[in-house]
């Protein structure tokens, strides 16, 4: 571009977006929330001589009127009850009071956490998610069946009818696909939470989708950056 920046420039402007980035992620948030995806973002991150898996922890929010925003991002070394639990913590700490709707995945720490700091909040688990890990202990020769059977229990027009579906689901392939139904049975108290809410929002609340979306807009801005030199940068990039 004709331009040869130098050193202080770069730091200069580092240290701006730093600033920006610390703005952003110690605002206040109104109190009260429609929605809230959780997910993880993976990334490779330099300690010292070693690169180490990093997991960026992000809050996906949606308000009242339908606007998503992400809340709070947070780096981690895993998936864990601890990492979750701070995350939680900050967005309660900065005016997060209520919530409608929690969406996850099946991660025990993140289910932990969400339990202990938002006792009282309906939760949804991804039923994308869901599907996946049932169809993971089916042969491959008979998955398409089973998966249009599956995903016919959400389709149904109502929760009542939804749970028969179920039950005939698991009375169907219990003895010939114990690991599946084990699986399907795994927070099944949650698998149909999202029948409790108008039908106009179900195709939205039923998976994690909105999140599996922003991992994708990040990574198309990061995939060119094979390893992160600090766990700041990483943070930093994926905020702006």
């Amino acid at each position: 571009m004709g331009i040869n920046p130098s050193k202080s420039s770069v730091s200069r402007l580092n240290q701006t977006l730093t600033e920006q980035f610390e703005a952003w992620r110690t605002r206040k948030l109104q109190s009260h929330w429609r929605l809230l995806y959780l997910d993880g973002i993976y990334f490779e991150v330099r300690h010292g001589d070693k690169v180490d898996e990093t997991v960026i922890l992000a809050a996906l929010g949606v308000d009242l009127e339908g606007n998503k925003e992400v809340l709070a991002i947070r780096a981690s070394a895993q998936e864990s009850k601890d990492g979750w639990m701070c995350l939680l913590q900050d967005i309660r700490t900065r005016g997060v009071t209520a919530v409608d709707l929690i969406l996850t995945d099946g991660h025990e720490g993140l289910l932990t956490a969400v339990s202990t700091l938002f006792t009282g909040t309906p939760r949804q688990r991804c039923l994308v998610h869901k599907q996946r890990n049932v169809m993971s202990a089916i042969p491959k020769r008979e998955r398409e069946p089973v998966a249009v059977e599956l995903s016919g229990i959400w389709n149904q027009p109502t929760k009542e009818k939804a749970l028969t579906e179920l039950a005939a689901f698991k009375g169907k392939y219990r003895e010939r696909y114990p690991e599946a139904i084990h699986s399907l049975c795994e927070d099944e108290g949650h698998l149909l939470t999202f029948y409790d809410f108008p039908q106009a929002m179900h195709q939205h609340i039923r998976s994690t989708n909105p999140s599996e979306s922003l991992s994708r807009n990040v990574r198309r801005r990061t995939n060119q950056i094979d390893t992160f030199t600090t766990e700041m940068s990483c943070l930093s990039i994926v905020g702006l």
